[in-house]
């Protein structure tokens, strides 16, 4: 995030798109409601579902899914036209904006309207919404970024920023709100194939070179794969090897049955985790971790908040560090440099590889953290990023064209499944807890009305859903919460394991799977499967199907 999430509700406007946040990131979603209903703040909410925001919203643009940068541009040609841009930031802090101009110019009401099904005249109160105050985020998500124009539509939400001057400013800026607690930290870590820790480039030879001085070590040149090429590389015999620590891509990954035929047709898979996961039924060795309860260590969250962490209670069974799990097995296969001894080894090490951890100690993050860049012992953190001049010196607008999903409905496939995640859970991890399964015990696929009259459906009946990569059986729940012709479902329930369905087309550049957009087709279900257990509270309620 380039803002902090205490400057929420002190902002103007509120641009939220592709995020449920109220479910998804309800802390920062509370922030937001109590923005809204206390401070004045104006809500933009771009959605094609009606959420909890877009419910409490002053502007709600339910898009058809996968429209995004059609969306945006046309936004920004209403800006443009309107002449409601910030002539002097772009002058002094931007470039390229005449080249953005002429792309923009093509998105008329016309087109927009016809790619997006978004009334204009909404467009036109959202454009005048945005630019009423210099206090306005954008705040986004997965259903911005898991598109196979990903990342177009991220460029487009920073070009909206820019033309504005919506950027380098408290209560403005573009923050994509991270999907778990360390998600951030993963990234600053090198967790990425193309970077060093604190997002150096590990492809350019002088910095590979500075870092072989910082661990003296000879480094590789060559260039790593990212999750999706990984899979494809182990179903060709190219990768012979993995080790998963902490993610079950069974359960999370896209096409999961082409995720378990390449896992099955690995050499030897390790995996490091905490129970055992269906990734790690599919593993040769298995290697049991400690959660974040059990250990000493630092989190980063999505504001760039660098956290301690403290160890509650004792690992059960054989349970142990992570970090020292991986330093054994580094330490047996002979490389040097793994002689931590304690986790604030581990975290002073990083501060000599990541000049924005550098100034951070764990007496300095003690209480309340601190935010990075934060590059000497004396330096305060800081709380939001781009004052008065970008990294590259001027910000950069990229314009993009609209492109369709990789995969649309039609006669075979009539259905558009989208999917994310409820309150009640989190991930496939709060299975586990007796209390959030009871609440919720199996998977209720969100089905319009109208849609789910055509199918002879009410509520709690079982259909059988169909893609062109697998099939699953889900109950379902009638509701307007979706439009006609669109299915709803989240990634919870191994029951009804919807990454069977989901699509694997990723984005070209960052390699993020097209999870929000796929095609299926449903039918109602006389198979009533003994998994599909409602919840006992449901027994005496009246629902409402149509």
């Amino acid at each position: 995030m380039t803002n902090s999430i205490e400057e929420i509700e002190n902002a103007d406007v509120l641009f939220v798109i592709g995020s449920n946040a109220t479910e998804a990131h309800p802390i920062i979603g509370n922030k937001m409601k109590r923005a809204v209903k206390y401070n004045g703040c104006k809500l933009i909410v771009v959605d094609p579902r009606r959420t909890e925001l877009a419910s409490m919203a002053d502007v709600w643009l339910p898009l058809n899914s996968g429209s995004d940068v059609a969306l945006i541009n046309g936004l920004m040609k209403i800006i443009i036209d309107e002449d409601l841009i910030d002539h002097k930031y772009i002058e002094e802090r931007v470039e390229g904006f005449e080249e953005l101009k002429e792309v923009v110019s093509k998105y008329d009401k016309e087109k927009v309207e016809k790619i997006t099904g978004i009334d204009y005249d909404k467009l036109v109160e959202a454009a005048h919404i945005y630019t009423s105050s210099k206090k306005a985020g954008i705040f986004y998500t997965l259903g911005i970024t898991e598109h196979t124009n990903g990342t177009e539509n991220v460029m487009s939400l920073s070009n909206l920023a820019l033309i504005t001057g919506h950027v380098g400013f408290e209560s403005a800026g573009v923050n994509p709100i991270r999907g778990q607690n360390n998600v951030q930290g993963a990234c600053d870590m090198a967790a990425l194939p193309n970077n060093f820790p604190g997002y150096a480039n590990a492809y350019d030879e002088d910095t590979i070179q500075k870092y072989e001085k910082i661990w003296n070590a000879k480094l590789t040149r060559n260039r790593g794969y990212r999750i999706p090429e990984m899979f494809e590389n182990a179903h060709e015999g190219n990768v012979k090897a993995m080790y998963i620590m902490g993610e079950d891509p069974v359960l999370s990954d896209p096409n999961a049955n082409h995720v378990k035929a390449a896992l099955d047709s690995l050499d030897f898979l390790v995996v490091q985790d905490i129970f055992m996961t269906p990734t790690a039924t599919h593993a040769d060795i298995v290697l049991p971790a400690t959660c974040y309860a059990e250990k000493d260590g630092t989190f980063t969250n999505t504001e760039r908040r660098v956290q301690r962490v403290r160890k509650a209670v004792n690992p059960p069974g054989q349970a142990r560090l992570d970090w020292k799990i991986i330093s054994d097995i580094a330490k047996a296969m002979g490389v040097n440099g793994f002689d931590f001894k304690t986790s604030e080894d581990v975290f002073n090490d990083l501060r000599k590889a990541a000049v924005s951890y550098a100034g951070m100690t764990y007496e300095r993050i003690d209480k309340n953290g601190l935010q990075w860049p934060c590059p000497t012992v004396k330096h305060p953190g800081t709380k939001y990023l781009h004052k008065g001049i970008f990294a590259r010196g001027v910000g950069k607008l990229m314009p993009a064209e609209h492109r369709d999903p990789a995969e649309l409905v039609c006669d075979e496939y009539p259905i558009l499944l989208a999917t994310g995640r409820m309150l009640y859970h989190y991930n496939v991890m709060t299975r586990k807890s007796d209390t959030l399964n009871n609440i919720r015990p199996c998977e209720l696929a969100e089905i319009h009305p109208k849609t789910a009259k055509e199918y002879g459906l009410v509520e709690h009946d079982v259909i059988e859903v169909k893609s062109r990569r697998g099939k699953l059986w889900t109950r379902v729940t009638v509701t307007d919460r979706v439009k006609p012709g669109m299915l709803w479902m989240t990634f919870h329930f191994w029951e009804s394991p919807v990454n069977e369905l989901t699509n694997d087309a990723y984005d070209p550049i960052t390699k993020t799977a097209e999870y929000k957009v796929a095609a299926v087709n449903i039918k109602k279900s006389d198979h009533e499967p003994d998994n599909l257990v409602l919840p006992d509270y449901l027994d005496d309620v009246e629902l409402v199907t149509e």
